[in-house]
């Protein structure tokens, strides 16, 4: 502070020499941020040369120059010397000036200007901040905002940034201080003039970084403007919500003897058609007060989903027109409910304190496609896009009027997988055709893992609790269902007496099986045996116990040994894959032979302990090998013997089927369906019980269906 000279430095800056003005204009803008400083600039008069130098200047003087004023504003002085002339010429230097670094001033004390109110503690004169104050030099130059966008696709990030900055103000402004019919007229000319289109580009683009701050308050400015347009309530006494209204029934194309517009009344001397609104898809014939949840943005959105594909609209009224009432897509309702899905979906009810901590993540770029959600730019496509997969979802469901919420509910699962998990860099048209493309059977299965995580997050402990039960539940059904396939008995490939990798059998096995091309093979009724025989052909009918001529105590079993695959096999043009007959895929059954001297022992207990001990003595031996024909017979063998021993299943296949059957209790019982409650026919009465008339005492009626 004490190295500069202000007194001189405010003196130069009135020379009439252009090249010490410029010099000073350079060193003050260097300086104008130190609190200080200004204050003793201020005392030395500086401010009235400073202005003159805004409204008479030119090249880097000039450029010095807003730069200067930008930052003194900045920090809350100088207000007292702006007025409308200074503004004026600010506005034409927008509009008329090429150089980058007198535009990035310029539109920073705009910025500053419009924004001021909203920061300053003291009571401002009327007309001297905010939009108002910019509107009789925008007269003047009528093409002020057409030129404010066009900056926005400048190569300079820094002008993008002020250019964003000063857009960001007028918003802001006109949302918070301008009447109800004014603010949408400003929101509406910028619409127009392409500023979605260039905002959306530049949060998708590698310019990011630069314009992260402006680009986020834009962000929160869009829910600012669909919050406000939610909040308005339709009203048929207002001109433009009758006019919509209006439009929306003209566009579908009514019959020429329909009534006139009116909120539901028949109008006295004039026919009314009695599905005048509920042909469009409403629920009743008075209309408005079906937007109460989405307000004028529902009316919006249908309006102009109508106005931009009013053919589509058409036609579709047309191919329902034909169709029974009850399996007609409600239209409008639908559109109010995909309003209504992309509303929540984007928090468009977050407060500004939230969108405040997301300043704070900016530091960080891994953050950005968490943050940023630039398809909110893209609101009307997305809401056409939800519409017409609401559309196509109602076919091919073949929902009728009673399944409207079923189909809201899977819309909102479709549009939450597309549009939620989509990168910032992912162009809108994609989000359209993946919407598109996404088919019905996905979907389902995305609703139901979406449904299972609520549940859990809602019952947690629970849930995990029922989860482990029925697990068990399964596990036992499925060695019941194993134990069976032995009960019931099977055949196996003819070189099942074959043995690999130095397996042995005895002698009197391999005598009886090495001619043999058959093997069945059962378990006894009191699962303590497995009886087997070999045959040279399978009979017409399966062979019975008393036939079956060698058996294998399973109390001298240790072990069973496979070299069948526990992932899932392959899947083929079949429903099972069938094992050529030469197939080495076998079960081989490990145990101990039983010995001869426990046979002629007298004490059981005796005999059962030297039984253990010469056991453990020999080493393990193939009792039986087994030779599956398909991998369904191996995997209901292998795992039904494994079982029967007290052991875990191995194969996927059991495991696939102990999930499914688990994963089918429980959504049996979060859906909680029960008779008592609903009835069979699903609308809660309980159906008539027949006659018993003409029949005998054998017959009984199944209330339950068990």
């Amino acid at each position: 502070m004490d190295e500069i000279d202000v007194a001189g430095l405010v003196e130069r800056l009135g020379s009439d020499e252009d090249a010490v003005r410029k010099m000073a204009a350079f060193k003050l803008q260097s300086n104008i941020g130190d609190p200080s400083f200004v204050d003793a600039f201020i005392s030395e008069g500086g401010l009235p040369k400073l202005r003159f130098l805004t409204l008479k200047a030119t090249g880097n003087t000039l450029a010095y120059s807003l730069t200067s004023l930008s930052r003194l504003l900045d920090v809350d002085k100088g207000w007292d010397h702006l007025n409308e002339d200074v503004v004026e010429r600010v506005v034409e230097l927008v509009v008329t000036h090429p150089l980058v670094n007198i535009l990035r001033g310029a539109m920073a004390i705009l910025g500053a200007i419009v924004a001021h109110q909203h920061s300053s503690t003291g009571p401002d004169q009327p007309s001297t901040f905010g939009f108002r104050a910019l509107k009789p030099a925008i007269a003047i130059y009528p093409q002020f905002l057409e030129m404010l966008v066009s900056r926005l696709s400048s190569a300079d990030h820094a002008l993008c940034a002020n250019a964003l900055q000063l857009i960001n103000a007028l918003m802001r402004d006109a949302t918070s201080n301008s009447g109800e019919t004014e603010w949408p007229k400003l929101i509406k000319k910028l619409q127009e003039l392409g500023v979605i289109k260039a905002v959306y580009t530049l949060m998708r683009s590698t310019a990011l970084q630069d314009l992260a701050h402006p680009l986020l308050e834009f962000q929160a400015l869009t829910k600012v403007l669909l919050r406000k347009w939610r909040d308005i309530t339709v009203d048929l006494h207002k001109p433009e919500h009758r006019r919509a209204l209006k439009g929306i029934h003209l566009a579908s194309n009514p019959e020429k003897s329909s009534g006139s517009l009116d909120d539901g009344e028949d109008s006295k001397g004039k026919k009314h058609n009695p599905e005048k609104w509920r042909r469009l898809g409403f629920e009743t014939e008075t209309p408005s007060w079906e937007f109460e949840e989405t307000g004028y943005l529902g009316m919006m959105d249908l309006t102009d989903y109508v106005r931009k594909h009013e053919d589509m609209f058409q036609r579709l009224l047309l191919e329902q027109s034909n169709s029974p009432p009850r399996t007609r897509c409600p239209v409008a309702r639908a559109s109010l409910a995909v309003t209504s899905i992309l509303y929540d979906l984007f928090e468009v009810d977050k407060s500004d304190l939230d969108d405040a901590k997301s300043y704070r993540a900016l530091e960080m770029r891994s953050s950005y496609d968490k943050i940023f959600k630039p398809l909110i730019l893209q609101w009307s496509r997305l809401h056409l896009a939800g519409l017409q997969a609401f559309f196509r979802l109602w076919k091919a469901t073949g929902a009728e009027r009673e399944d409207f919420l079923k189909l809201v509910d899977l819309v909102r699962v479709l549009l939450e997988a597309v549009i939620a998990g989509a990168k910032r860099e992912k162009n809108i048209q994609e989000v359209e055709d993946e919407m598109q493309e996404y088919d019905l059977e996905r979907l389902r299965q995305l609703q139901m893992e979406l449904f299972e995580l609520t549940y859990e997050d809602t019952w947690g402990q629970h849930l995990r609790q029922v989860r482990d039960e029925l697990n068990h539940e399964a596990l036992q059904f499925m060695k019941e269902q194993r134990i069976r396939c032995l009960l019931q008995g099977a055949w196996f490939s003819g070189n099942s007496a074959q043995t690999t990798d130095g397996d042995q059998v005895n002698q009197q096995d391999q005598k009886n099986t090495s001619v043999s091309s058959f093997r069945y093979v059962k378990l006894s009724n009191n699962r303590r045996f497995l009886h087997y025989a070999d045959f040279d052909f399978k009979g017409d009918q399966d062979p019975g116990l008393d036939s079956l001529q060698e058996k294998l105590d399973l109390g001298l079993v240790s072990s069973v040994a496979s070299n069948i695959s526990t992932t899932t096999p392959p899947s083929t043009g079949s429903s099972s894959s069938t094992v050529q007959p030469q197939s080495t895929t076998k079960i081989t059954i490990h145990g101990y032979h039983p010995s001869s001297s426990t046979k002629h022992t007298r004490n059981p207990s005796k005999s059962t302990t030297a039984s253990k001990t010469t056991n453990n003595r020999k080493q393990e031996t193939p009792l039986l090998v087994l030779h599956p024909s398909t991998h369904s017979q191996a995997s209901e063998w292998l795992d039904g013997l494994l079982m029967l021993l007290g052991q875990q299943p191995l194969t996927s296949e059991t495991k696939k089927l102990t999930q499914l059957v688990s994963d089918y209790g429980l959504k049996i019982r979060l859906l909680n369906v029960r008779f008592d409650e609903q009835g069979i026919d699903g609308e809660g009465q309980v159906p008539e019980v027949p006659s018993r008339e003409g029949l005998d005492e054998e017959y009984w009626y199944d209330m339950g269906g068990a």
